[in-house]
Parts: structure tokens; sequence; C-alpha cells
């Protein structure tokens, strides 16, 4: 059965199909389920992305947390050979005048720290400097 619509004002005539309102709902489903498929994807992608990073800053900040404690370590062996040493030729013969840690942060990835061991000259200087502090990534 074909329904005539018209209108009065343009006198333009067409016809409409009963089955085509179904063609288009069934077009539109499928749309809306493929936006729905995309719209999973896309947040799954999304959450295994958040977990990745959640890790690996996790994992870089362990290891900034144990090069901390060696540096806290280093500073109180400093302290004790300062004390022990006559002057600075025999503090930098004990300690050398460089250091560098190198701390894994996972299998590819380290934290490599150097500092530049000072000699103070009074009670409110350092015992060294940290001159680096970077992440190496292995090829």
């Amino acid at each position: 059965m074909r329904t005539k619509y018209s209108s009065k004002t343009s006198g333009v005539y067409f016809n409409l199909n009963p089955g085509s309102s179904s063609i288009l709902f069934i077009f539109v489903i499928l749309c809306l389920v493929c936006f729905a498929a995309l719209t999973i994807t896309t947040t799954i992608a999304d959450y295994n992305l958040t977990n990745k990073i959640a890790k690996r800053t996790t994992a870089y900040y362990e290891a900034c947390n144990q090069a901390e404690r060696s540096l806290a370590s280093f500073d109180n062996t400093l302290n004790q050979i300062y004390e022990e040493s006559a002057d600075s030729e025999e503090y930098f013969s004990t300690v050398g005048h460089s250091k560098s840690y190198i701390i894994s942060i996972s299998d590819l990835q380290s934290l490599k720290i150097v500092i530049e061991i000072l000699y103070p000259e009074n009670d409110t200087d350092t015992f060294y400097r940290i001159t680096s502090w970077q992440v190496i990534t292995a090829h």
C-alpha cells in the first residue's frame, strides 16, 4: 500500500513505502551498535594504558626512593670520613671526587645518579652535589 503525501504550497508529491521506515530503523540500530563497540574498545585500551603508566610511575618512584636512601647512607659515610680526615687531600684520597649510582627501574630502564663529592669548608656546606639524575633506557 502506498501513501501519498502532498504539500499544499509546493505541489510536490512523494511516495512513502512502509518497508523504508524499517530499513531506516535497522540502519540506526546498527550505527548505535557500532558506536557502542568502538566506545567499549576505546575504554578498554585507555584502562590498559592507565594501568601500564601507573606501574611505570610506581617503579620510577620506588627507584627514586632507593636512590635517596643510598644517598643518605653515603652522606653519613662521608660525614664519618670527613671527621676522621686531617685535611681535604686525605678526605679526597679516601672518597674520590665523584660517584655514580645505577638503580634498576625495569628490564629496560635504569635510574643513573652522578654526584660530585665536595669538601665542606664550614658546618652548613654539603658533602656532595648531584650533577645528574636521569633515566637511561636500554636499547
